[in-house]
Protein backbone atom coordinates (compact mmCIF):
# COMPACT_ATOMS: atom_id res chain seq x y z
CA UNK A 1 0.00 0.00 0.00
CA UNK A 2 1.35 3.43 -0.92
CA UNK A 3 0.65 6.62 1.01
CA UNK A 4 -0.32 4.60 4.07
CA UNK A 5 -0.36 6.49 7.38
CA UNK A 6 -0.04 4.77 10.75
CA UNK A 7 0.28 6.06 14.32
CA UNK A 8 2.62 4.45 16.83
CA UNK A 9 3.49 4.65 20.50
CA UNK A 10 7.11 5.67 21.18
CA UNK A 11 9.09 6.62 24.27
CA UNK A 12 8.46 10.27 23.33
CA UNK A 13 4.73 9.77 22.80
CA UNK A 14 2.59 9.04 19.72
CA UNK A 15 4.29 9.48 16.36
CA UNK A 16 2.99 9.17 12.80
CA UNK A 17 4.57 7.10 10.04
CA UNK A 18 4.23 6.95 6.26
CA UNK A 19 4.64 3.60 4.51
CA UNK A 20 6.35 2.08 7.54
CA UNK A 21 8.80 4.92 8.29
CA UNK A 22 8.43 7.60 10.93
CA UNK A 23 7.59 11.10 9.81
CA UNK A 24 9.16 14.18 11.37
CA UNK A 25 7.99 14.59 14.97
CA UNK A 26 6.06 17.77 14.17
CA UNK A 27 3.82 16.06 11.62
CA UNK A 28 0.46 14.72 12.79
CA UNK A 29 -2.84 13.90 11.15
CA UNK A 30 -4.21 17.16 12.54
CA UNK A 31 -1.44 19.18 10.90
CA UNK A 32 -1.91 17.36 7.59
CA UNK A 33 -5.69 17.80 7.53
CA UNK A 34 -5.40 21.49 8.38
CA UNK A 35 -4.20 21.87 4.79
CA UNK A 36 -6.47 21.74 1.75
CA UNK A 37 -6.66 18.21 0.40
CA UNK A 38 -4.29 18.79 -2.50
CA UNK A 39 -1.54 20.00 -0.14
CA UNK A 40 -1.29 16.84 1.97
CA UNK A 41 0.74 14.77 -0.48
CA UNK A 42 3.04 17.74 -1.09
CA UNK A 43 3.77 17.96 2.62
CA UNK A 44 4.41 14.24 2.87
CA UNK A 45 6.71 14.32 -0.15
CA UNK A 46 9.09 16.61 1.72
CA UNK A 47 8.74 14.92 5.11
CA UNK A 48 11.67 12.59 4.53
CA UNK A 49 12.08 8.91 5.36
CA UNK A 50 12.70 8.41 9.05
CA UNK A 51 13.63 5.17 10.81
CA UNK A 52 11.38 2.13 10.54
CA UNK A 53 8.20 2.51 12.58
CA UNK A 54 8.44 -0.17 15.26
CA UNK A 55 6.27 1.21 18.07
CA UNK A 56 2.94 -0.25 19.16
CA UNK A 57 0.18 0.52 16.68
CA UNK A 58 -2.36 3.10 17.88
CA UNK A 59 -5.68 4.24 16.48
CA UNK A 60 -4.95 6.47 13.45
CA UNK A 61 -6.39 9.66 14.90
CA UNK A 62 -5.00 12.44 17.09
CA UNK A 63 -6.39 12.89 20.59
CA UNK A 64 -7.98 16.26 19.77
CA UNK A 65 -9.73 15.12 16.59
CA UNK A 66 -13.27 13.78 16.25
CA UNK A 67 -15.08 10.81 14.75
CA UNK A 68 -18.58 11.43 13.36
CA UNK A 69 -20.99 8.92 11.87
CA UNK A 70 -23.85 8.76 9.39
CA UNK A 71 -26.82 6.47 9.91
CA UNK A 72 -29.39 4.57 7.84
CA UNK A 73 -27.38 4.96 4.63
CA UNK A 74 -27.80 1.32 3.48
CA UNK A 75 -31.05 -0.51 2.83
CA UNK A 76 -29.97 -3.26 5.25
CA UNK A 77 -29.46 -0.70 7.99
CA UNK A 78 -32.92 0.75 7.38
CA UNK A 79 -34.43 -2.74 7.60
CA UNK A 80 -32.62 -3.50 10.85
CA UNK A 81 -33.63 -0.21 12.47
CA UNK A 82 -37.27 -0.82 11.48
CA UNK A 83 -37.14 -4.34 12.96
CA UNK A 84 -35.71 -3.22 16.31
CA UNK A 85 -37.56 0.05 16.81
CA UNK A 86 -40.86 0.94 18.43
CA UNK A 87 -40.91 3.97 16.08
CA UNK A 88 -40.63 2.05 12.83
CA UNK A 89 -41.66 4.72 10.33
CA UNK A 90 -39.00 7.12 11.60
CA UNK A 91 -36.14 5.15 10.01
CA UNK A 92 -37.95 4.81 6.71
CA UNK A 93 -38.29 8.61 6.64
CA UNK A 94 -34.59 9.06 7.46
CA UNK A 95 -33.58 6.67 4.68
CA UNK A 96 -35.67 8.52 2.11
CA UNK A 97 -35.03 12.09 3.32
CA UNK A 98 -32.79 14.62 1.62
CA UNK A 99 -31.00 15.34 4.90
CA UNK A 100 -28.46 12.75 6.08
CA UNK A 101 -28.52 11.58 9.69
CA UNK A 102 -25.14 12.63 11.11
CA UNK A 103 -24.16 12.19 14.74
CA UNK A 104 -21.09 12.54 16.93
CA UNK A 105 -19.34 9.25 17.73
CA UNK A 106 -16.09 9.82 19.66
CA UNK A 107 -13.24 12.13 20.59
CA UNK A 108 -9.91 10.93 19.26
CA UNK A 109 -8.60 10.03 22.70
CA UNK A 110 -11.52 7.62 23.18
CA UNK A 111 -10.97 5.67 19.94
CA UNK A 112 -9.61 2.12 20.02
CA UNK A 113 -7.09 0.90 17.45
CA UNK A 114 -6.29 -2.39 15.75
CA UNK A 115 -5.72 -5.13 18.33
CA UNK A 116 -7.28 -3.14 21.17
CA UNK A 117 -10.50 -3.99 23.00
CA UNK A 118 -13.98 -2.70 22.23
CA UNK A 119 -16.79 -2.93 24.78
CA UNK A 120 -20.44 -3.82 25.15
CA UNK A 121 -22.56 -1.80 27.56
CA UNK A 122 -23.38 -3.48 30.86
CA UNK A 123 -26.94 -2.13 30.72
CA UNK A 124 -27.67 -3.53 27.26
CA UNK A 125 -28.69 -7.03 26.21
CA UNK A 126 -28.42 -6.66 22.42
CA UNK A 127 -25.08 -5.46 21.06
CA UNK A 128 -23.53 -5.64 17.61
CA UNK A 129 -20.48 -4.30 15.77
CA UNK A 130 -21.12 -2.21 12.67
CA UNK A 131 -18.41 -2.38 9.97
CA UNK A 132 -18.07 0.92 8.16
CA UNK A 133 -16.04 2.62 5.48
CA UNK A 134 -14.64 5.56 7.44
CA UNK A 135 -13.71 8.65 5.47
CA UNK A 136 -10.78 10.91 6.31
CA UNK A 137 -11.79 14.51 5.62
CA UNK A 138 -9.56 17.58 5.41
CA UNK A 139 -10.32 21.02 6.84
CA UNK A 140 -11.99 22.10 3.60
CA UNK A 141 -14.33 19.10 3.57
CA UNK A 142 -12.42 17.13 0.93
CA UNK A 143 -12.26 13.34 1.20
CA UNK A 144 -8.56 12.44 1.18
CA UNK A 145 -8.55 8.80 2.25
CA UNK A 146 -10.17 6.12 4.34
CA UNK A 147 -9.78 3.68 7.19
CA UNK A 148 -11.83 0.77 8.54
CA UNK A 149 -14.27 1.51 11.35
CA UNK A 150 -16.31 -0.36 13.95
CA UNK A 151 -19.34 1.60 15.16
CA UNK A 152 -20.35 -0.49 18.19
CA UNK A 153 -24.08 -0.24 18.86
CA UNK A 154 -26.58 -1.26 21.56
CA UNK A 155 -29.61 -2.14 19.45
CA UNK A 156 -32.07 -2.55 22.32
CA UNK A 157 -31.32 0.91 23.72
CA UNK A 158 -31.86 2.74 20.43
CA UNK A 159 -34.79 0.45 19.64
CA UNK A 160 -36.56 1.45 22.84
CA UNK A 161 -36.47 5.11 21.86
CA UNK A 162 -34.53 6.81 19.02
CA UNK A 163 -33.67 9.67 21.38
CA UNK A 164 -31.48 7.19 23.26
CA UNK A 165 -29.16 6.95 20.23
CA UNK A 166 -26.30 8.82 21.98
CA UNK A 167 -26.27 6.21 24.75
CA UNK A 168 -26.53 3.36 22.25
CA UNK A 169 -23.62 4.73 20.24
CA UNK A 170 -21.38 6.75 22.57
CA UNK A 171 -19.73 5.04 25.53
CA UNK A 172 -16.27 3.86 26.55
CA UNK A 173 -14.91 1.41 23.99
CA UNK A 174 -17.69 2.01 21.46
CA UNK A 175 -15.50 3.16 18.56
CA UNK A 176 -12.55 1.52 16.82
CA UNK A 177 -10.73 2.54 13.64
CA UNK A 178 -7.62 1.31 11.92
CA UNK A 179 -5.20 -0.17 11.43
CA UNK A 180 -4.07 2.90 9.46
CA UNK A 181 -5.21 5.45 6.90
CA UNK A 182 -4.88 4.87 3.18
CA UNK A 183 -4.73 8.19 1.35
CA UNK A 184 -6.81 7.84 -1.78
CA UNK A 185 -8.76 9.60 -4.49
CA UNK A 186 -12.48 9.63 -3.53
CA UNK A 187 -13.40 7.89 -6.80
CA UNK A 188 -11.44 4.84 -5.66
CA UNK A 189 -13.79 4.46 -2.68
CA UNK A 190 -17.13 4.14 -4.44
CA UNK A 191 -17.04 0.32 -4.74
CA UNK A 192 -14.88 -0.95 -1.90
CA UNK A 193 -15.62 -4.45 -0.58
CA UNK A 194 -16.63 -4.53 3.09
CA UNK A 195 -16.52 -7.76 5.07
CA UNK A 196 -17.10 -8.68 8.72
CA UNK A 197 -16.59 -11.89 10.64
CA UNK A 198 -17.21 -12.53 14.34
CA UNK A 199 -15.38 -15.40 15.99
CA UNK A 200 -16.46 -17.12 19.20
CA UNK A 201 -14.55 -19.98 20.83
CA UNK A 202 -12.53 -20.46 17.66
CA UNK A 203 -15.51 -20.77 15.33
CA UNK A 204 -17.22 -18.26 13.07
CA UNK A 205 -20.39 -16.99 14.78
CA UNK A 206 -21.30 -14.59 11.97
CA UNK A 207 -20.00 -13.56 8.57
CA UNK A 208 -21.33 -10.95 6.17
CA UNK A 209 -20.26 -8.79 3.26
CA UNK A 210 -21.36 -5.77 1.27
CA UNK A 211 -19.81 -2.97 -0.76
CA UNK A 212 -19.69 0.79 -0.53
CA UNK A 213 -21.47 0.75 -3.90
CA UNK A 214 -24.61 -0.23 -1.95
CA UNK A 215 -24.72 3.14 -0.19
CA UNK A 216 -27.90 5.05 -0.99
CA UNK A 217 -25.99 8.34 -0.99
CA UNK A 218 -22.70 9.42 -2.50
CA UNK A 219 -19.68 9.81 -0.25
CA UNK A 220 -19.44 13.50 -1.16
CA UNK A 221 -23.08 13.98 -0.14
CA UNK A 222 -22.51 12.35 3.26
CA UNK A 223 -19.37 14.41 3.89
CA UNK A 224 -21.15 17.54 2.74
CA UNK A 225 -23.85 17.22 5.39
CA UNK A 226 -21.21 16.92 8.12
CA UNK A 227 -19.45 20.12 7.08
CA UNK A 228 -22.50 22.13 6.00
CA UNK A 229 -22.67 24.17 9.22
CA UNK A 230 -19.74 22.67 11.13
CA UNK A 231 -16.09 23.71 10.91
CA UNK A 232 -13.51 20.94 11.14
CA UNK A 233 -10.24 22.91 11.35
CA UNK A 234 -8.26 19.78 12.27
CA UNK A 235 -10.10 17.53 9.84
CA UNK A 236 -12.27 14.62 10.95
CA UNK A 237 -13.09 10.97 10.46
CA UNK A 238 -16.59 10.12 9.24
CA UNK A 239 -18.15 6.67 9.44
CA UNK A 240 -20.53 6.21 6.50
CA UNK A 241 -23.01 3.67 7.90
CA UNK A 242 -23.28 -0.09 7.82
CA UNK A 243 -24.65 -2.49 5.26
CA UNK A 244 -23.94 -5.57 7.40
CA UNK A 245 -26.19 -6.38 10.36
CA UNK A 246 -26.23 -9.74 12.18
CA UNK A 247 -29.63 -11.45 12.60
CA UNK A 248 -31.94 -10.34 15.40
CA UNK A 249 -31.11 -13.38 17.54
CA UNK A 250 -27.41 -12.49 17.62
CA UNK A 251 -25.67 -10.42 20.27
CA UNK A 252 -21.97 -10.00 21.02
CA UNK A 253 -20.43 -11.82 23.96
CA UNK A 254 -17.34 -11.05 26.00
CA UNK A 255 -14.35 -12.67 24.33
CA UNK A 256 -15.70 -12.45 20.78
CA UNK A 257 -13.19 -11.40 18.12
CA UNK A 258 -14.46 -8.98 15.47
CA UNK A 259 -12.64 -8.71 12.14
CA UNK A 260 -13.63 -5.92 9.74
CA UNK A 261 -12.15 -5.57 6.27
CA UNK A 262 -12.68 -2.45 4.18
CA UNK A 263 -10.83 -2.37 0.89
CA UNK A 264 -7.19 -3.16 1.64
CA UNK A 265 -7.49 -2.56 5.40
CA UNK A 266 -8.28 -5.07 8.14
CA UNK A 267 -9.29 -4.06 11.69
CA UNK A 268 -9.45 -6.62 14.51
CA UNK A 269 -10.74 -6.12 18.06
CA UNK A 270 -11.63 -8.31 21.04
CA UNK A 271 -14.89 -7.64 22.92
CA UNK A 272 -14.82 -6.80 26.62
CA UNK A 273 -17.53 -5.75 29.06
Amino acid sequence: MSNYLTRHQTDQGPRWALNGHYLSEGISLSSLLREPGDGILSTLATAGDGPAADGELLAPIDDGQEVWAAGVTYLRSREARVEESQSKDLYQKVYEAERVEVFFKANGWRVMGHGQAVRIRRDSQWNVPEPELTLVISCDGEIVGYTAGNDMSSRDIEGENPLYLPQAKIYDGSCAVGPGILLSDPQALVDLPIYMSIWRDGAAAFQGETSSAQLKRSLAEIAGWLTRELAIPHGALLMTGTGIVPPDNFTLAVGDAVRIEVGELSLENIVQS
